[in-house]
């Protein structure tokens, strides 16, 4: 095998020649519905579930880490917005990585991404299952204790002899075969029927999502405005009760509030004009959904302690504790509209990602076939119901959570990458497309991580000593902050070199930032994932790619 050949590359005009003789999608979507997919998939999980964790370990604090993440996700928005306007077909960043990195890329990105869309789909599934258990209690309804929590969970419960709900799921659960009958009925359920929604058609799951987006906003509205009066000053102080370190083990939970507005690149073959209107809805919801979360979580500090917030309802949770009890009912249906909305939009997401990889021959071709009737991705989205609805009967919320963040961040690195990779554009603006502006980085990019170093060494030596030995206590955290620093240091001197533009490296060195708050076990459990999905190119996808099989290629794109 020739070592070049994992890196052939895949040309937009043949990108776009691919996706026409596969079928054509419905075009129905324009900037508002993108804008609106972009809100619905970010305003979910993360603000009403994840962000009690990381309010928990930061403090009021966490608004740093928000506006941190705001911040990398907006320069990436930029890079993804470059690559849609260029090559706007679906796939998101598997396709973009075609483009610019090749194929062995294109498939670890492909790959990654299943964590991003299909795993991260549990953790919401799971987080939708209590509120809308909280909803049901509203109206007297009780469902067992062993049909609304997962078995992980129970069975640590029962490990533990913690009393509460899990306790007495692993108590009372029917037995067959000696095997507890304990699973969340719930996550099941909505499971399959948003699979069944994406089936029908994406005009459906259009005028669903816009339903659910404009009553979420709404309901949100009414809990900051409500909250708002019960805000105690005190409670924010002290700001960062744990230090930054307590501010970037939210990074998990925070990011994961960000996640999804990627999701808005894999409906580009559904877009009415994908070159204008995917880059606005992307930025557009960005921006709606930073000032949200900042506006939320500094209610949510201000009200209670943040060390009464680390449960699974943050939001219902501090309602109760101020007797609003008419609030909780209104929070439970706010959190079951927002994360039906994010469910969707996944589940939209995940098959057309899929339907990308087998028109490029590296998933079977029934992957890539549309429904004659629904003109969706039929197989690929059964397939996508049945990878995010097994899995709820084995695993747990925070393992899926941690999974989800680090996957995703290492795919907005491989954008931000891919961007410096593409030719520069050298035409005049056409009107109408979105075009990255350049900023030339030759001096500002060493200048930026370079000045900080300096400040550093001139005035908290103590810092630089903490992070380079790495025989101190907290080596496992100091390590990945080394490497950041090395990661620094080569980009600078490849913006130097290069003329690398500004934008991308800022998005791909604040990306990288971001993965050093991620824990070692998380990292572990990548790096098998990651294994497995290299075992799999290399049995099948390698050897099925349209690239390798094409006789029509250049002796370049062939690796020859």
């Amino acid at each position: 095998m020739n070592f070049n050949q994992l890196f052939r590359k895949k040309s937009a005009e043949k990108t776009f020649t691919d996706a026409g003789a596969h079928g054509s999608l419905h075009k129905v979507l324009g900037v508002k519905d993108l804008t609106l997919f972009g809100i619905a998939a970010i305003i979910g999980a993360g603000s009403f579930s994840s962000i009690g964790s990381a309010c928990f370990t930061g403090g009021p604090g966490v608004i740093l880490l928000f506006m941190i993440c705001a911040v990398a996700c907006g320069f990436t928005a930029l890079c993804y917005a470059e690559f849609a306007s260029r090559v706007p077909v679906s796939g998101s960043a598997y396709t973009y990585a075609y483009v610019s990195f090749g194929e062995l890329f294109a498939w670890i990105i492909g790959w990654a991404l299943i964590m991003e869309y299909s795993i991260g789909n549990i953790y919401v599934a799971f987080s939708w299952s209590g509120y809308f258990c909280n909803l049901l209690e509203g109206f007297n309804i009780h469902l067992p204790a062993w049909l609304s929590i997962n078995y992980m969970e129970s069975h640590q419960a029962f490990t533990d002899n913690a009393a509460g709900k899990g306790l007495e799921a692993w108590s009372n659960a029917p037995q067959i075969a000696g095997l507890r009958m304990i699973f969340d009925l719930p996550a099941v359920f909505i499971n399959v029927l948003i699979t069944w929604l994406v089936y029908k058609g994406v005009k459906e799951s259009r005028n669903a999502s816009n339903t659910m987006v404009i009553v979420k906003l709404a309901i949100i509205t009414l809990v900051i405005g409500v909250g708002i009066f019960y805000v105690d000053i005190a409670n924010w102080t002290p700001f960062m009760p744990n230090g930054f370190t307590g501010v970037m083990a939210g990074v998990s939970g925070v990011f994961f509030a960000y996640i999804g507005f990627d999701a808005v690149s894999t409906l580009a073959e559904e877009s009415e004009n994908p070159q204008r209107d995917l880059p606005k809805g992307m930025i557009y919801s960005l921006v709606i959904c930073t000032v949200i979360f900042i506006v939320l979580a500094l209610v949510l500090t201000g009200m209670v302690s943040y060390t009464e917030l680390n449960v699974s309802d943050p939001l219902a949770e501090i309602f109760a504790m101020k007797g609003v009890k008419w609030m909780l009912f209104i929070v439970s249906f706010a959190a079951v509209v927002a994360m039906t909305s994010v469910i969707l939009v996944f589940q939209m997401g995940q098959p057309r990602i899929w339907m990308s990889m087998s028109r490029d021959g590296l998933l079977p071709k029934k992957f890539s076939s549309i429904h004659p009737k629904y003109k969706t991705p039929g197989f690929a989205t059964i397939v996508t119901g049945l990878v995010v609805g097994i899995p709820i009967f084995f695993t747990d919320r925070q393992f899926v959570l941690d999974f989800t963040s680090i996957g995703t961040l290492f795919a907005f690195v491989l954008v931000c990458g891919g961007v410096l990779m593409l030719p520069k554009n050298t035409g005049e603006k056409t009107k109408g497309k979105f075009q990255l502006p350049y900023i030339n980085g030759k001096w500002i990019v060493p200048g930026i991580i370079g000045l900080p170093a300096l400040l550093l060494f001139l005035f908290n030596k103590e810092f630089l000593i903490s992070v380079f030995d790495v025989n101190a206590e907290n080596a496992a955290v100091n390590i990945p902050l080394l490497i950041f620093f090395f990661i620094c240091v080569i980009i600078s001197v490849l913006s130097f070199l290069k003329n690398f533009s500004l934008i991308p490296v800022l998005g791909l060195l604040s990306c990288c930032y971001l993965l050093t708050g991620m824990a070692a076990v998380n990292w572990k459990w990548f790096f098998i994932w990651f294994l497995i999905g290299l075992a799999i190119y290399f049995a099948y996808s390698f050897r099925k790619s349209k690239l390798n099989l094409s006789p029509t290629l250049s002796p370049n794109q062939r690796g020859e």
